[in-house]
């Protein structure tokens, strides 16, 4: 059911010196800054031969990854990112084999622009994933 690993995303407390430091110090593709109002982050996106970072900071307080922050002041991996063909056809298998959509269980449009949905990451061995449509 799952394709290619999209992306691996990283919440940071500095967005322009993380992006930075990919760009300088590792030599990285760096991306510009976008706001995503609809899901409360700011991110840049780097770009690697078979992959993409997703650095991510909070728009506002109220944002997801301002708690992800507070509990991990130093930023750290946020989740991980897997393609799927046809997220309404992944998404019924999930829900039938008990796994458990985050929100409302309703895909989003996500910062490339496609249809995104999160799983809980108490299903997933403790790890927040998100599945993208391609």
């Amino acid at each position: 059911m799952i394709g290619r690993l999209n992306h691996v995303a990283i919440a940071v407390p500095d967005l322009e010196a993380a992006a930075a430091q990919y760009r300088d110090t590792l030599g990285a593709e760096v991306g510009p800054p976008q706001d995503e109002p609809d899901h409360g982050v700011r991110v840049v996106f780097i770009t690697l031969l078979n992959t993409k970072i997703e650095l991510l900071h909070p728009l506002g307080d109220d944002s997801p990854i301002a708690g992800f922050l507070a509990k991990n002041p130093a930023g750290g991996i946020h989740h991980i990112c897997y393609e799927v063909a046809d997220i309404l056809a992944a998404r019924e298998r999930l829900l039938a084999q008990g796994a458990r959509v985050l929100g409302s269980g309703e895909p989003r449009i996500g910062a490339h622009g496609k249809p995104v949905l999160f799983l809980h990451p108490k299903d997933f061995n403790g790890t927040l994933v998100e599945l993208e449509e391609v």
